[in-house]
């Protein structure tokens, strides 16, 4: 099935629409000038999120089919309900998307089980009608799947790690971009952002390179939407001095912060990066594995608007 080329939201008339997507801007950035390309790399990820820097509110699904935490007692509809009231939080709290993601199916893999891509793809498409924000997917940790996932639930963009060579808790670590976005291509979903994280969770890079020089390749090898910076494992701050490093080299691409981002610190954070993605801090307790907390996601976003005012 070829589904339409571009998503949007129209918020103030219904939950989804879709539309044409804008045309490539004719600026060109300086490093796509040098390289003699136009600016592709900003054009999904502005037609997603304009010139805001998006805060990006994750929704953690409960264990799936196939993984072993899975919990089969309370089954799909149990899943379906924690997922709808973190998604109803988040939304509540004024979040300008949310992502999905299966951070609970742990033992985390490569390759990731058909039944749990299965079952990812079939809750977001129960709770479509509830959406009424730009969404992206998550499948932890497999490029093919999410952006299969992304093509049959109509997501706006998926995050993974399409580059470098690691070694993490999973094994040897060697995504393919290449193979990705080309799959991405057929499906018909150019306009699918792809958000590149650079500094991979639960691993070491044995690319020795600087993670600026790191970021920067993947730039020009690779054609990103945007370029995400972590800490070492979820809930972990990325430094500081890592956002501004890689900024600095990017300054025509779109940089978040990826994991870690607090109460505490996210108006510091979007002082340099250009959006991030939250998680563990809008979560009872400030546990990565709790329900969101609707009292911390809507005080955190109400830190963002005091920030961007």
């Amino acid at each position: 099935m070829i589904l339409p080329e571009s998503l949007t939201y129209r918020l103030s008339q219904r939950p989804i629409a879709w539309f044409t997507p804008p045309a490539i801007p004719k600026r060109a950035s300086a490093l796509h000038r040098l390289w003699g390309e136009e600016d592709v790399t900003l054009r999904n990820f502005k037609a997603i999120f304009g010139d805001t820097k998006p805060v990006i509110g994750m929704v953690h699904l409960g264990a799936l089919p196939g993984s072993p935490l899975h919990d089969v007692d309370a089954g799909i509809e149990g899943l379906l309900d924690a997922a709808r009231k973190d998604l109803e939080a988040l939304q509540r709290a004024g979040f300008d998307a949310v992502m999905f993601g299966n951070e609970n199916d742990r033992p985390y893999e490569f390759a990731v089980d058909t039944a749990s891509t299965a079952t990812m793809a079939f809750l977001i498409g129960r709770m479509r009608p509830q959406i009424t924000v730009p969404f992206g997917v998550n499948v932890l940790w497999d490029p093919m799947s999410s952006i299969a996932v992304a093509a049959a639930t109509g997501a706006a963009f998926v995050r993974e790690i399409f580059t470098g060579t690691y070694a993490s808790d999973m094994g040897p670590w060697t995504p393919d971009a290449g193979k990705a976005m080309r799959y991405r291509d057929r499906l018909g979903r150019r306009d699918l952002a792809l958000l590149f994280n650079v500094s991979a969770e639960f691993a070491y890079s044995i690319d020795q390179r600087s993670l600026p020089d790191r970021a920067r390749s993947a730039v020009f090898s690779s054609i990103p939407d945007a370029i995400l910076v972590s800490g070492a494992i979820t809930g972990e701050a990325a430094r500081m001095s890592d956002l501004e490093a890689v900024k600095a080299v990017l300054p025509d691409t779109p940089v978040l912060a990826n994991t870690g981002v607090k109460h505490a610190t996210v108006k510091d954070v979007l002082s340099v990066a250009d959006g991030c993605i939250v998680g563990s801090s809008l979560k009872i307790d400030g546990n990565t594995w709790n329900p969101v907390d609707p009292v911390r996601a809507a005080e955190f976003m109400r830190l963002v608007r005091e920030t961007r005012s």
